[in-house]
């Protein structure tokens, strides 16, 4: 390790529900902690000292006894249009897909938000890693797929990405393009091995949208997004909450000071309350 001269590092892969049923629909295996609890249990059974999670998969509320030690610095945290090899143009966006395109996509925040922008639009659900999607893409299954634009480029397919699509057209998940280390909380030697991994702005940009998730009672399959940004010391949070047939939307956005990003997260979430998200929450309930 560059950070930790002399330490031995051994690394346990461990495949996750989400990771296995990966031709069944998340809204059907369930959400909340599809892509952590096995690797959980090994942290609280001893078998792991950390795990590194991409964050936007990490439930808000932890299990007792675990804790999120450090996040590195965030990735691009846009979402990406993909057309098919060969297809890509410099002028490709979400505007000029053809009327009634195929698009693949196995979130219900991308869904929404994407029904909102172009209710034309077919959405196809899309499961598999990250080079069966792209196959299947390929193959002529979809006209376009939607992907995390982090993870395309972390993988070696940023040349893929057709579209880095603005947030302000589509706005992102909780922690997406960021990585977290969940460790034990009483582990106080990994922590202490951790500590210069942690990017404390990405830290706190990530603190405000975890923030706003666990008040509104969120999972990683319920329409929310958040976005936070900080620049000077200031924080900048972008926060929606959609109806999973995206006819309805309600977004709002709120500034403060950087080192008060989780009251800062709660007080946005109760704005979109305010605004008319209990509803939608209610009606997904």
């Amino acid at each position: 390790m560059s950070l930790h001269d002399g330490l031995e590092v051994r690394i346990e892969i461990i495949k996750t529900s989400g990771d296995v049923m990966r031709d069944v629909p998340l809204a059907v295996i369930g959400g909340k902690g599809v892509f952590t609890k096995e690797i959980e249990e090994a942290l609280l059974e001893g078998r792991i000292d950390l795990a590194v999670h991409s964050l936007k998969d990490l439930p808000t509320v932890l299990p007792e006894g675990l804790q999120l030690s450090a996040i590195s610095e965030r990735e691009d945290a846009r979402d990406a249009l993909i057309l098919p090899e060969g297809q890509a143009s410099t002028n490709a966006s979400l505007e000029s897909l053809p009327e009634g395109a195929i698009v693949g996509t196995s979130s219900q925040r991308r869904l929404s938000q994407l029904k909102h922008l172009r209710n034309d639009i077919q959405i196809k659900d899309l499961r598999g890693n990250v080079d069966t999607r792209l196959r299947k893409l390929d193959a002529g299954e979809y006209d376009a797929i939607i992907l995390a634009s982090a993870g395309l480029r972390r993988l070696g397919f940023g040349h893929r990405i057709s579209q880095a699509i603005p947030t302000e057209m589509i706005l992102s998940a909780v922690g997406q393009g960021a990585l977290g280390i969940e460790t034990r909380a009483r582990d106080a030697d990994t922590i202490r091995l951790l500590r210069p991994v942690n990017h404390e702005p990405t830290q706190l940009a990530c603190a405000a949208e975890r923030s706003l998730l666990r008040a509104l009672g969120g999972g990683c399959q319920t329409p929310i997004a958040a976005h936070a940004v900080i620049h000077k010391g200031r924080l900048k949070l972008d926060g929606l909450v959609a109806s999973v047939s995206g006819d309805c939307i309600v977004r709002d956005r709120l500034e403060a000071e950087a080192s008060r990003a989780e009251s800062a997260g709660r007080a946005l979430a109760s704005r979109l309350l305010e605004l008319g998200a209990d509803t939608l929450l209610n009606q997904m309930a």
